[in-house]
């Protein structure tokens, strides 16, 4: 089997074009990731699923998907149930903590039971990231809530709940995307606080669950850490802060580099991320050219990078032994799942 290199693809619809079996077969992307495009009906979802392992000769390769549940949840009714967002876990948490804490592993472990069916094994949550008042919306509702420990608690049984039902989380957005105003979508978020509230804040979750196997970055800029550069390719950012202050040793991926809190044209965004230390560059949408440009750059997984690969790898579960419908109803206990 030929290495793999360095960056996470998606693809364009429903099925893979022969252009993108030609350019996965040559260009060997360590893993893939699902968006709503990519969703049809289910046996369709497990065939793209399967096609894009076959296209590199690893049926093993990790397949990653959005499912937090409330508005990103990329696999919806009549297909899966419609899940509520992270502020609805945290607000029962907030009435009773062992009752929120079993919440976010319920719909964690649901999502599991959901998602595994397809062959998909990978998880992009929990959302560690803490808001303040008045912040983008970008994050909003998707968080646990306000309190950095009570989101660390949170964080921490939503991983548990997919390591239960064999998949693996990826934290997100290392190390903070609470206390941007813009959408790192659209615009560069800068954050003007002192590092020691960053410490006391938004650093937080990420410290609780640094020995997590996975991680995302936030696009944003730190004047206190890098005054010049988002997170995402800024070495200094992710010596000092990431795997530094906060302790993370595991994989660390870019946030979608097509982004446009990323300057400069695909290639140079890619170059930027691999220049910053990151293990993995992230390419969602399924843009031939941009995909051209991210493997371009992208090295065969080595060193570091190959280490943390592996040990995401090897970092499976074989599933518990939950009764699905009893967790089902349990949740519903909980929360209206239509």
């Amino acid at each position: 089997m030929s290495e793999s290199k360095a960056f996470i693809s998606g693809c364009k619809g429903l099925s893979l074009t022969d252009e993108e079996k030609a350019f996965f077969a040559g260009e060997r992307p360590w893993g893939f990731i699902l968006f709503g495009r990519n969703i049809g009906e289910a046996q369709q979802i497990a065939d793209l699923v399967a096609e894009m392992r076959e296209s590199i000769g690893n049926p093993h390769a990790l397949v990653l998907i959005d499912q937090e549940g409330g508005r990103v949840q990329r696999i919806r009714p009549p297909l899966l149930p419609q899940y509520p967002n992270g502020a609805a876990i945290g607000e029962i948490y907030r009435r009773d903590r062992e009752e929120g804490l079993r919440a976010a592993w319920l719909m964690s472990r649901l999502h599991a039971f959901d998602l595994t069916r397809f062959g998909i094994t990978v998880d992009c949550l929990p959302v560690l990231d803490v808001p303040i008042e008045g912040s983008s919306e970008v994050i909003g509702n998707r968080a646990y809530g306000f309190d950095p420990h009570a989101v660390a608690e949170i964080g921490k049984a939503a991983a548990e709940g997919l390591k239960a039902g064999g998949m693996l989380p990826i934290m997100k957005h290392m190390p903070g995307h609470g206390r941007a105003f813009v959408d790192s979508h659209h615009k560069l978020p800068v954050v003007d606080v002192s590092l020691d509230l960053l410490e006391r804040s938004d650093f937080v979750p990420f410290r609780a669950m640094k020995d997590e196997l996975m991680a995302m970055s936030a696009h944003i800029v730190f004047t206190a850490v890098d005054a010049e550069n988002p997170v995402t390719t800024s070495a200094r950012a992710v010596d000092e802060v990431i795997r530094g202050r906060i302790g993370f040793d595991g994989l660390l991926m870019s946030d979608d580099v097509s982004m446009n809190a990323l300057a400069g044209d695909i290639e140079t965004r890619a170059r930027g991320i691999f220049d910053a230390g990151l293990d993995l560059v992230l390419h969602c949408h399924g843009i031939m050219d941009e995909m051209l440009a991210v493997a371009k750059v992208a090295p065969v997984l080595a060193g570091d990078a190959l280490r943390r690969t592996m040990a995401a790898e090897a970092g499976f579960r074989v599933a518990d032994a939950s009764d699905e419908q009893a967790l089902r109803e349990e949740f519903a206990g909980l929360f209206a799942v239509s």
